[in-house]
Order: structure tokens, then sequence, then C-alpha cells
């Protein structure tokens, strides 16, 4: 598996969807990628030279932020969020959807398993 960025890429995929593995490359950066280093389309992660290894590592790191350091980055914006107080940040804290979405009924990947209330009765038995 050639190590790229300090990710492994598979071998067996053409070069632009491998990239796609490093954090931070979509479908979109790993094609313009490509063509500024004239890779085919066709070319799988095993053909590529040593050379263009290390000239592609170079290029990621130099003009793109990847990996670590991507994610450090959108830990400090959240974190800069949570700090000011913002919407946004209580929705963060709180451990709550942050975009808008409604929350009485989904939600539930965000806000974990149901904890039932002991004690609350449902409308129908009231009646």
């Amino acid at each position: 598996m050639p190590r790229v960025a300090g990710v492994d890429i598979p071998n067996n995929r053409p070069v632009w969807i491998a990239l796609r593995y490093i954090h931070g490359i979509g479908p979109t950066k790993a094609r313009q990628i490509c063509d500024r280093m004239d890779i085919p389309d066709s070319l799988r992660a095993k053909d590529l030279t040593e050379d263009q290894i290390a000239h592609l590592g170079k290029l990621l790191t130099e003009e793109f932020v990847i990996e670590g350091n991507l994610r450090r980055q959108v830990k400090g914006d959240i974190d800069r969020l949570k700090q000011i107080s913002c919407y946004r940040g209580l929705r963060h804290r709180r451990g709550l959807p942050v975009r808008g979405q409604r929350t009485k009924t989904n939600a539930r990947t965000r806000k974990g398993p149901r904890k039932t209330v002991a004690g609350k009765k449902s409308v129908k038995e009231m009646r």
C-alpha cells in the first residue's frame, strides 16, 4: 500500500478514488490533484512510482489542509463557538443537532439512546 501524507491508500483502486481515503480530500479535489499531476484516471495506486508518491505527498502537505491539521482546525472552530456562547456553540455543548433539525422525534444519533422517565404516563392512560 502506498503511503501518502501519513495515510495508507488502497492498492487496487484508481488513484483519484484512493486519494479520497485521506481526510479532507473529496471527489472534486482528488480529480483536480490527478489532473495537476497528469495522472490518468485508469492508473491504479499500486502502479504509482516512488517519485510520483513523493511529489503527491509534497503537493498535498503544501497546498491543502488535510488529516491532523484539518481535524485540529475543525475542533478549534467548535471550541471557539462554545467559548463565545453563541447558539451553535450551545448546541455543540449540549450534544444536540446544530443545524436546525427537528429534535422532538428524531436526532437519536446526536442525542444518544432514549432515556425513559419513570412515572410519566401517556395521555391515553390518564383517561
